[in-house]
């Protein structure tokens, strides 16, 4: 009977990790992500399949502005495929986002035999924009 009962939390403990890794792979995306060399600050929301602008210095008319659709987890760990906005090209683009590590990410964008990535860091928070003097 103990041995039954210690297989059973075993198998237990198994499934409850194999159905919780996909929760936690989603939101490990989850946050505030700051561009790698231009003042933009993106909210990435794999729950809802999307990326939004919530501070763009340069153009401010694109906070709200969804840069990233159709999310979704590809089978590997830490990868999602998506739609990522092009800005050069005016478009949106397929792309793999990946989670380099937790504070790291990187969209990459094919584009014939082109690749651009762009990467983006993890801030706890998104600044508020400094006032015109």
């Amino acid at each position: 009977m103990i041995r039954f009962t210690h297989s059973l939390s075993l198998l237990l403990l198994m499934v409850s990790a194999l159905v919780s890794t996909p929760s936690h792979a989603r939101s490990s995306l989850s946050g505030y992500w700051q561009h790698e060399r231009a003042p933009i600050w993106i909210e990435m929301q794999p729950d809802a399949g999307q990326g939004v602008v919530l501070r763009h210095d340069e153009k401010p008319d694109r906070v709200g502005f969804l840069v990233v659709t159709d999310l979704i987890a590809s089978g590997e760990p830490g990868e999602w495929s998506a739609q990522v906005f092009a800005a050069q090209l005016g478009e949106y683009r397929n792309a793999t986002i990946t989670l380099l590590r937790d504070n790291l990410m990187a969209f990459t964008v094919k584009v014939g035999f082109i690749r651009r990535t762009v990467e983006w860091s993890r801030v706890p928070e998104v600044p508020s924009a400094a006032k015109a003097e």
